[in-house]
């Protein structure tokens, strides 16, 4: 698919140090790949193509103050998803199936744009409670998209399995006429989620994407994911490594200790500690 087009600041990441570590990255691939014959997926489990994915992994230097399992899309120009050949499935929101129907006919009616299913709301309470149907779900598509209005129900709806995966559906505005438009730019994004720790993973390329557009990719995701998803941004970054489903981590970038910076990541900590703790205080009082 042709590129996208993403915009970026300068970075303060080397793209000649991701460029050899991509070149690095697909000589070990190559090399294991040889080994096995040439024939046998690389990982059990996984055909070449998902065993050949690029990660960028950003470590920051604080643990953050709150996790979340919301994905935030980072746009990246050349998607990992190509949609004339991907199968997505679309979560809508209905009314005793109504609005499933509607929703459908309008897919139908739009050009090629991956969507394979629709699958309203109703149908998911209804069909899919077992969690071996809920687990097949999960393996039967490339992308899950949802309609952002219901998105706070899916995780109970969905079940483990597709945030263990990470295979939450990506929220799209359906509220919007031009669906096609928003359901191209959903699927041609890279995401990222803050977890619990200070790793942030974001995959940037697969075994089909030749070195420069893994390079350009890993240099777009790594501006928008510290944009986006790191607190306090570049502050807070220690390293950036690059990586592939199961190889060494290699180094991108490495920033130098901040003792100013870890002061005023403390104040800002504290302070927050402080109005969780006042908080707490008055929904306690005031339910005594």
């Amino acid at each position: 698919p042709p590129p996208t087009t993403c915009t970026m600041a300068p970075s303060k990441v080397d793209a000649a140090q991701v460029t050899k570590a991509v070149v690095a990255l697909r000589k070990h691939l190559a090399k294991v790949k040889a080994e096995a014959g040439g024939t046998t997926p690389l990982f059990d489990g996984d055909d070449d193509d998902d065993a050949e994915v690029y990660s960028v992994m950003i470590s920051t230097r604080r643990v953050p103050q709150r996790s979340s399992n919301k994905l935030v899309p980072v746009q990246i120009p050349h998607p990992l998803l190509n949609l004339a050949t991907a199968e997505v499935c679309l979560i809508v929101k209905d009314h005793q199936g109504e609005g499933h129907k509607e929703s459908k006919k309008k897919v139908l009616e739009m050009e090629k744009c991956g969507v394979a299913k629709v699958l309203g709301i109703s149908k998911l309470r209804a069909n899919y409670k077992p969690h071996e149907a809920k687990r097949k779900l999960c393996d039967s598509y490339d992308l899950f998209l949802a309609d952002a209005r219901i998105l706070p129900l899916l995780p109970k709806l969905l079940g483990k399995s597709f945030f263990k995966k990470k295979r939450q559906p990506v929220p799209v505005d359906l509220t919007k006429k031009d669906w096609p438009s928003q359901i191209k730019k959903a699927a041609s994004a890279t995401y990222a989620r803050q977890g619990a720790g200070t790793c942030l993973m974001v995959k940037v390329g697969k075994g089909t994407h030749s070195e420069t557009e893994i390079v350009e990719n890993a240099m777009a995701a790594i501006d928008g994911a510290v944009e986006k998803v790191v607190a306090r941004g570049w502050a807070n970054v220690q390293a950036i490594f690059l990586k592939t489903t199961d190889s060494v981590a290699l180094p991108v970038y490495t920033a130098m200790p901040d003792a100013d910076e870890d002061a005023k990541a403390r104040v800002v900590e504290e302070a927050a500690l402080k109005a969780r703790d006042e908080k707490f205080k008055l929904e306690r009082d005031g339910s005594a």
